[in-house]
């Protein structure tokens, strides 16, 4: 057999690549993980509805469902063993007429079959006394207590740290173009760069991972990017509503939903629209219009002048509409995570396990003696207490020095955000690891401060430090040279 150079390569490092890392760094295995761009979390893990979903909504006996309502389940534990900021909340699926009370029984009926925990249906008057901002169109609701609400970006990069804490290598702005079977496994061409080989692969590529899948397979699949649009609104808005709350699809089609954030923000969206473009990650004015006229008709007074950002994301929607996992039948080694769109947050712990125990039990991989099972996250300043604070500040006084105003984020949060493990190395991982920029000036004030950070800590010159991948550079030229 050929020496490889690794015994697993991941494709992709969204919320499930990085999901499928952590746990097999739990196996003795020589595992990388290649991401396109700078840093995990930057394409669809990064910009969708961040919430928990409870598991109702997924066909029974499918395996959205299954990977939905597991990895409900483990969430609550992974965050505590992780250190990342996750909350039930519950959700409410509200109805607005009698006639679509058969759906919404349909919907609770599904979600009994598929285990969710305490799934019920309750009256306009019960769902406005639990939410007073619910409008009096409201005439009933499926209410699920074990929906909940999460920060992708800081589940994304716990995952990956953890992984690679366990042994992992993680190979940023690493584009895979060509996936070509060779004796013994795989090789994987990187643009740019020496090819990988590899025993096992984890197609774990989002919206391009037909792409991949079709390279090595005689049974094609098709991932479409469903396109949708959102609306942040600033911390002020955070109580507007507690719970998640969604619309029953009717007679005037799917509606949005509200929900608040983990970091006090309100949500709202996201429309649907399926495009071709891969990388379509525009807004229009269009589909905010239907946001924000959607999100209207079940939740009330909504203060739209508090929208801080808008921003899409893309769902790598399969044809069949279902979550494509474990090894394809005609090429042996080659492992889907394919077609993950929502509920792909809420499923990533689940779909981790599921993929990581399939491939080491195909490579007789045993467990190891000292796996790290817990990793904790960056201290967050303004959440501590006098006493916390004044002995973390003791200890490093940089903590003391406030750069990103409306979030409250320190120096020295920003300083270890980059010292760390996978430590940022541009504008946006700092951003999703401790929320600089987050607030509602939108890093108009601390981008200048922050940037001179990054540059003393990783020696990269003013001049090249991006937003975010290579090509996004913030200083484009000196005024003395113009």
């Amino acid at each position: 057999m050929r020496d490889l150079q690794y015994d697993v390569a991941i494709i992709g490092g969204g919320v499930t690549g990085s999901a499928i890392a952590r746990e097999l760094s739990r196996y003795d295995l020589n595992v990388c993980l290649l991401e396109s761009a700078e840093d995990v979390c930057s394409g669809t893990s990064k910009a969708n509805s961040a919430i928990v979903h409870a598991g109702f909504d997924a066909a029974s006996g499918s395996m959205m469902a299954k990977m939905n309502v597991e990895g409900n389940r483990l969430m609550e534990q992974l965050s505590k063993d992780l250190d990342f900021p996750f909350r039930r909340n519950g959700s409410l699926v509200l109805c607005f007429s009698e006639e679509d009370m058969p759906g919404l029984q349909a919907l609770y009926v599904r979600g009994v079959e598929n285990g969710v925990p305490g799934v019920r249906i309750i009256s306009g008057d019960e769902a406005r006394a639990m939410e007073p901002n619910l409008t009096d169109e409201v005439v009933a609701a499926l209410y699920a207590p074990t929906g909940g609400i999460v920060c992708p970006f800081n589940m994304t990069v716990a995952l990956a740290e953890n992984a690679a804490d366990n042994g992992v290598e993680f190979r940023f702005l690493s584009e895979v173009t060509e996936v070509k079977p060779i004796e013994g496994g795989y090789e994987l061409s990187v643009e740019g760069k020496e090819p990988v080989t590899a025993a096992y692969i984890v197609n774990a590529a989002g919206v391009y991972a037909d792409r991949f899948h079709n390279m090595v397979s005689r049974e094609k699949i098709t991932i479409t990017p469903r396109k949708g649009d959102y609306c942040l609104l600033d911390q002020e808005a955070g109580h507007h509503v507690d719970k998640t709350i969604f619309q029953l699809p009717g007679k005037y089609g799917k509606g949005v939903l509200v929900t608040p954030t983990v970091h006090g923000n309100l949500l709202i969206g996201p429309t649907a629209r399926d495009i071709d473009d891969k990388e379509g990650t525009y807004t229009t004015a269009e589909e905010l219009a239907e946001v924000t006229s959607k999100s209207a008709r079940g939740v009330k007074n909504i203060p739209y002048r508090q929208v801080i950002t808008s921003f899409s994301g893309l769902r790598a929607h399969e044809a069949g509409h279902e979550f494509i996992l474990g090894e394809v039948k005609d090429a042996e080694g080659f492992f889907d995570a394919a077609g993950i769109e929502s509920p792909g947050l809420s499923s990533a712990p689940a779909i981790g396990v599921y993929l990581a125990d399939m491939i080491a039990a195909k490579a007789g991989a045993a467990k190891k003696e000292h796996f790290i099972a817990t990793r904790k996250g960056i201290p967050h300043v303004a959440a501590m207490d006098r006493e916390e604070r004044a002995a973390l500040l003791k200890e490093r006084p940089d903590y003391g020095t406030i750069v990103c105003r409306c979030e409250n984020v320190s120096e020295g949060e920003i300083v270890d955000s980059i010292r760390r493990t996978l430590g940022a190395r541009s504008l946006d991982g700092i951003k999703r690891r401790v929320r600089q920029g987050m607030g509602r000036c939108q890093a108009g004030f601390c981008t200048p401060r922050t940037m001179e950070i990054l540059s003393r800590e990783t020696g990269i010159p003013m001049e090249e430090i991006c937003k975010n991948r290579p090509g996004s550079e913030m200083i484009t030229g000196k005024m003395e040279e113009v």
